[in-house]
């Protein structure tokens, strides 16, 4: 069955409104996520929104499109409803789910995340970054009174305090989900709730800090347009 990359492109942004559509290095947000994804193996890209703006940029680009529902394009909208309504009858998997205000994902990593899923028959795979110094371990409770507790056990920072000492923690980065359709499907058997499309075998594959920007805020939007003009300049 043929692969499929949907790009989830939601209007609304209490962080950053219009952030799919707004300009990153002279060219709207979700351009760069479209870029990506003709550029890894998969077989189709379907750009899904109820943004006219982002609908129309994804038309001009050559790629599919679905006109998200207002059922799923609130803020309590969830990813895999979103991504089963794009799908609608479509014959796809696996499907690759890919958020239009990530403009910069380290190079490869959706066919990489692919890969290790038909490496070792996993329900998905999400990508991931070292936490560095934003360790669980190095996070605590400030009462109102000022009063350090450990935010779980008995031991203020688990009694660690060189970074180096820390055991490795990942964290999501947004760069790429992928996901066997039965696992979308909630054919699985996996606890019930918001990650449930995940199925029961997770796996990730693991980037350098700093290879993925998601863009919440103005900030976000900043740094990324930065990195990509340079980017730009580099090729140049």
């Amino acid at each position: 069955m043929p692969s499929i990359a949907v790009i989830l492109a939601r209007k609304g942004s209490k962080g950053l409104p219009g952030k799919n559509i707004m300009p990153i290095a002279g060219r709207a947000c979700v351009e760069w996520t479209i870029d990506d994804a003709l550029a890894s193996r998969v077989d189709r890209v379907l750009v899904s929104s109820d943004d006219q703006a982002v609908l129309s940029v994804a038309h001009r680009r050559g790629v599919s499109i679905h006109r998200r529902s207002a059922e799923n394009a609130g803020d309590t909208a969830t990813v895999d409803c979103a991504v089963r309504e794009a799908l609608g009858g479509i014959d796809a998997d696996p499907v690759v789910i890919l958020y239009a205000n990530v403009p910069i994902r380290p190079p490869g990593v959706i066919d990489r995340a692919l890969d290790l899923l038909d490496g070792c028959g996993c329900d998905s795979v999400q990508s991931y970054q070292p936490v560095g110094k934003h360790h669980p371990w190095w996070t605590a409770r400030v009462d109102a009174e000022g009063l350090v507790r450990p935010w779980e056990g008995d031991v203020l920072y688990h009694g660690v305090f060189r970074r180096q000492d820390l055991p490795e923690a990942c964290t999501p980065t947004g760069a790429v989900i992928v996901v066997r359709r039965a696992a979308l499907e909630l054919q699985l058997g996996a606890r019930p709730g918001p990650h449930g499309f995940f199925g029961l075998d997770r796996r990730g594959v693991v980037d350098p800090v700093g290879q993925t920007v998601d863009i919440d805020g103005p900030l976000d939007a900043l740094v990324a347009d930065v990195m990509l003009t340079q980017r730009l300049r580099s090729a140049a």
